[in-house]
């Protein structure tokens, strides 16, 4: 196995790293040599959860060190860890179960994550030393640091083409098939809400499809918002809101994640992966508010506001994977800043049309200490959404439910029968936390694939 930056299976002096919880602290520091009690009184160290304390030898080379943790299955009860820890190879000095060592495992490497493809020399770091690492663990780690690095990534360097390559490398290494219909294609193939939303850019729009698995298998389909930056359109966002736009494609950094976590674990699914790759850009051919544009279902759109332009490309997505009757039907947007209203940056909203769908997710979410939070699909708000003159309005001049009126917008394009779930995600930390760094963040990326890996299993 290939093991990341900050693991390593052989080392000739590991440091002892041992986690106690809060109620057991005085019954471990009393088993401790003398030294070392005098030292973790004298900094009044009690084993509270996140806390971490090192201690030395006599010759004043760093000996060990304890951790406060409070939920040992918890991957981010372990991730403050690899931070605060002096640098070098650490080893746990404690027991762990299969879970709690797993949780470790990916704790630890979310607790080291920082994107550092823009900086020059990072500082060493604490590494984590074992001999029995899990695969499984190891590979979701690198779906969430996936998602990570796609969300950092500036738009200079992860536009529409990139996204692309992106898809194409994946495809690649797993033997998945590729097809890409860009630019005025688009419109030849029936895409025309993505190339209306993003043919204003010079960065040509797109839909990517990557197909995986063997026919037999149950069939998942996976769509991803990939607007790469997002002005606003001609209705254009102010200097606060456009800050972080780069964040825009971090449904599509989901989607690919999330195919790529199942294709390496080689889940008994047959996987479609559909990416609309844009760039909301303004230019002398931007689409406008007021205009009515076409949709590949064929339900014309009224324009309200060219900022809410995700709802607009999914739509298109979200046609074609019904066009290939899925089993399941998931797709991942960032997709209103309503959403965040509602429930803060931590929590995602989940929307889903099947009653089971909702229950697996919610509890695959608790399952992998990747919570989400259901919110209703309630159909009367359908009426902020009614244009004088279209099928639909894209948006509404209210600010009523503005969460749940996009999430309307897109089940209008899921036809019936479909199994259909869809997470409006927020893909980014405000500040820097344990296992949380601040920048693009992976959520709802692991309950997404306990959901997956249960299904197969079943």
């Amino acid at each position: 196995m290939n093991l990341p930056a900050g693991f390593t299976a052989t080392t000739d002096t590991p440091l002892p790293l041992h986690a106690v919880r809060k109620p057991e602290f005085a019954a471990w520091c009393a088993a401790q040599p003398a030294p070392v009690q005098a030292w973790l009184a004298a900094q009044r160290f009690d084993g509270s959860a996140g806390s971490v304390q090192a201690w030395a030898d006599g010759e004043g080379r760093v000996a060990g060190a304890v951790l406060g943790i409070e939920d040992p299955h918890d991957p981010l009860a372990w991730a403050h860890a690899p931070r605060a820890l002096p640098a070098g190879d650490w080893r746990a000095a404690c027991e762990l179960d299969g879970g709690a060592l797993r949780a470790l495992q990916l704790g630890w490497g979310l607790g080291l994550y920082r994107f550092s493809r823009y900086k020059s020399q990072p500082a060493p770091l604490a590494r984590l030393v074992s001999e029995a690492f899990d695969a499984e663990s190891f590979d979701v780690l690198a779906a969430c640091v996936r998602v990570r690095d796609l969300v950092n990534t500036p738009t200079e360097h992860m536009g529409p083409d990139e996204l692309e390559a992106v898809a194409r490398e994946m495809a690649q290494v797993h033997g998945a098939a590729v097809e890409v219909i860009a630019g005025d294609a688009l419109l030849a193939q029936n895409y025309p809400a993505i190339h209306a939303v993003g043919r204003a850019s010079h960065r040509a729009p797109r839909i990517i499809e990557l197909r995986w698995g063997e026919p037999s298998h149950p069939h998942v389909v996976i769509c991803g918002k990939g607007v790469c930056f997002d002005t606003g359109g001609l209705d254009l966002k102010a200097a606060a809101g456009m800050r972080n736009m780069k964040k825009d494609m971090g449904g599509a950094a989901h989607a690919l994640a999330l195919a790529e976590l199942v294709m390496a674990r080689k889940l008994p699914l047959r996987t479609t992966l559909l990416v609309a790759a844009v760039e909301n850009a303004v230019g002398p051919n931007a689409f406008r508010p007021g205009e009515v544009i076409a949709t590949r279902k064929g339900v014309s759109v009224e324009i309200d506001n060219t900022d809410a332009e995700g709802r607009l490309v999914l739509c298109d997505a979200l046609t074609r994977a019904c066009e290939l009757s899925p089993d399941l039907l998931l797709d991942f947007a960032t997709l209103t800043g309503a959403a965040r209203i509602a429930l803060g940056p931590d929590l995602p909203a989940l929307y889903a049309n099947d009653e089971a769908l909702a229950h697996e997710w919610l509890a695959a979410g608790q399952q992998a200490r990747d919570p989400l939070w259901r919110m209703p699909l309630w159909r009367p708000y359908l009426r902020y959404l009614t244009s004088g003159i279209a099928d639909l309005a894209n948006s509404s001049n209210t600010t009523m439910a503005g969460s749940v009126t996009a999430a309307l917008y897109l089940e209008r394009f899921v036809d019936d029968g479909v199994r259909w779930g869809h997470v409006d995600v927020y893909a980014w930390n405000d500040s820097d936390r344990p296992g949380k760094p601040a920048g693009g963040e992976a959520q709802g990326l692991r309950a997404a694939y306990a959901l997956l890996k249960a299904r197969a299993a079943g």
